[in-house]
């Protein structure tokens, strides 16, 4: 005797699970909780700085004038060393163009980076709520090339000309930063307007590296002056894993 399957149950409990798995995907996102994602930023920050001993990457300058950033009017390439313990050192490559604008724009940039790299110092400028106040924007999921991104507006707890006023996306996964872009909350001298910056990341080696930058100000003695920055080739080394 052939013993008969009750086909209509088993079809029912398949369904009810395929539904289950179906249904899950079209569920509104849970809404983000600002000081939780706070909490990710500063943790992903600290454990980029704990983690990184050292790293090389050349980083070449292109600085242009007016609305022209087509032709470069001066151009540098360095060798960046850091060191966790010590800050950056720089050793140039090549370097072209304007030697005015080369030792008014290019090395005193290179000079403000490896003093906010000082140990003692570098604190001051890190990206989290320590030097910011963070809030969510009202859109705060956002696709950024290839990131989906939580959007963060960030106000300096302070004025310097590194802290920006401004917004930081970071990966809705692993809250390292995606981008930066904003304007300084002060002048760095009386001769210039607020620095308006951009910088983005990517993932190096599981922490976030800068990539690109792109800066903008307007000085009596240059006029309006953009510096684009990148960042290549990246060799890092890590602590141990605990």
């Amino acid at each position: 005797m052939v013993k008969r399957v009750r086909t209509s149950s088993a079809f029912k409990f398949v369904g009810a699970i395929a539904s289950l798995f179906l249904g899950a995907g079209l569920l509104p996102a849970q809404p983000l909780d600002t000081q939780t994602v706070i909490q990710q930023v500063d943790a992903a920050v600290k454990a980029r700085l704990d983690h990184v001993e050292s790293y090389t990457v050349t980083e070449h300058y292109a600085v242009f004038r007016g609305d022209d950033e087509t032709h470069a009017q001066a151009e540098m390439t360095v060798k960046t060393l850091y060191q966790r313990g010590t800050g950056k050192t720089y050793t140039i490559l090549s370097e072209s163009g304007s030697g005015a604008i080369r030792k008014f724009v290019l090395e005193p940039i290179l000079d403000n980076e490896k003093h906010l790299n000082e140990p003692g110092v570098r604190e001051g400028s890190w990206l989290t709520s320590a030097n910011y106040e963070m809030r969510l924007k009202p859109e705060a999921n956002q696709k950024l090339g290839a990131h989906d991104s939580i959007a963060l507006a960030i106000t300096p707890r302070r004025k310097a000309p590194y802290l920006l006023d401004g917004t930081i996306w970071v990966d809705s996964q692993t809250y390292q930063i995606v981008q930066i872009q904003g304007t300084g909350s002060k002048a760095a001298s009386i001769l210039t307007q607020p620095t308006q910056m951009m910088r983005q990341y990517e993932s190096v080696e599981g922490y976030a590296m800068g990539t690109h930058a792109r800066a903008v100000t307007n000085s009596a003695l240059l006029g309006p002056t953009i510096v684009k920055i990148d960042y290549l080739d990246y060799h890092m080394q890590l602590s141990p894993a605990k």
